[in-house]
């Protein structure tokens, strides 16, 4: 985990962050138990350099007028057209305090079930999740190289450690294996 680098911001009035986007800076907010609220500005490079190595839900060392944070990125906000990042909020975490997080779902062996011509229908992408910070995964794999014709993963089949605790509704389908109307 590296150290990424913000400054706080100071001009709050009208199209600042637009402005701030334009020096190629991502306008953020940081917050935390015991800490108010505070506007900072990161570079683009170095956030998406740590989104794309950690994950978009990482835990960061976010170093604003030279004090530490031990951050966990909350939300990421992206433009929905260029898909580059706008806005992003940041919470302040300790060791022993338990956060919650959207955690992306990577379906593993997809290539396997669908060479007999069954269809993967993916109805979730990501599974919500609470535990400590230094059990946070990155994703979460499902393995559907032995999947067959009707079957039907719920989030009840996801393997993952007793000391993470899925909020999602257990029974939810996340993923079906189908058959194409034009083999039946």
């Amino acid at each position: 985990m590296e150290n990424i680098n913000g400054t706080i911001r100071q001009d709050f009035k009208g199209k600042s962050a637009r402005r701030i986007r334009r020096q190629g800076k991502v306008p953020g907010i940081l917050y935390g138990v015991n800490r108010n609220n505070y506007l900072f500005e990161v570079s683009e490079l170095e956030l998406n350099r740590e989104i794309h190595n950690n994950g978009e839900h990482a835990i960061l060392n976010l170093i604003v007028e030279e004090e530490p944070h031990k951050v966990f990125i909350k939300e990421v906000q992206r433009d929905s057209v260029s898909h580059k990042i706008i806005h992003v909020d940041m919470e302040e975490i300790t060791k022993d305090k338990t956060i919650t997080a959207e955690i992306p779902i990577n379906y593993v062996g997809e290539d396997r079930s669908t060479t007999s011509g069954a269809i993967v229908q993916r109805e979730k992408n990501s599974v919500k999740i609470s535990c400590t910070p230094e059990k946070l995964p990155k994703f979460i794999n499902v393995d559907l190289s032995k999947a067959q014709v009707g079957s039907v993963y719920r989030v009840a089949d996801l393997e993952i450690g007793s000391e993470i605790s899925i909020n999602d509704n257990i029974d939810s389908i996340i993923a079906l294996i189908s058959i194409e109307k034009s083999l039946e």
